[in-house]
């Protein structure tokens, strides 16, 4: 059985976007790339319709090329544990309110039992300190909180 991998709206971004002038910035949307030629299809994906929405703003052709990519990717579904949890984030002050949806993205993948949260947000989701926190949390609330990664951590041998 292929581990479960969600996939947060930051990952689509990078995959889709002109190349950037900044050569972090590049650099992480040619390993997006790669992850998505080489590695998706050893994964099962997932996404949330917070991604769907979120891929979904901004400049209407990119916002187009976004979804696209999304079209036959399955939906977790909200429910009451991810909203329940994605509120103990932010009541926590793990996550700051004005990036709720941000702790909601671990919320649907925890809840749903998602092995991978793969992100480039590194900043709310995939932030070293955070995580024990949030692992933490996890705990105390009874899940196994997903393992927050970017794609160039998923890459493989």
């Amino acid at each position: 059985m292929k581990s479960k991998v969600y996939i947060e709206t930051s990952v689509i971004s990078y995959l889709t976007a002109r190349l950037s002038r900044d050569l972090i910035i590049a650099g992480h949307q040619q390993i997006t790339q790669e992850w998505w030629e080489f590695r998706r299809k050893n994964f099962g994906l997932y996404i949330s319709q917070l991604v769907v929405n979120e891929a979904g703003r901004g400049d209407k052709e990119a916002a187009e090329k976004r979804l696209s990519l999304l079209k036959d990717i399955p939906l977790l579904q909200f429910n009451d544990k991810v909203t329940d949890f994605a509120q103990k984030i932010v009541s926590d002050k793990i996550i700051p309110e004005k990036a709720t949806e941000d702790a909601i993205h671990i919320a649907v993948a925890t809840v749903h039992k998602i092995d991978y949260l793969i992100t480039w947000n590194c900043s709310h989701i995939a932030n070293a300190e955070l995580r024990r926190k949030i692992s933490k949390l996890g705990a105390e609330c009874g899940y196994e909180i997903s393992v927050i990664c970017t794609p160039e951590e998923l890459m493989g041998e």
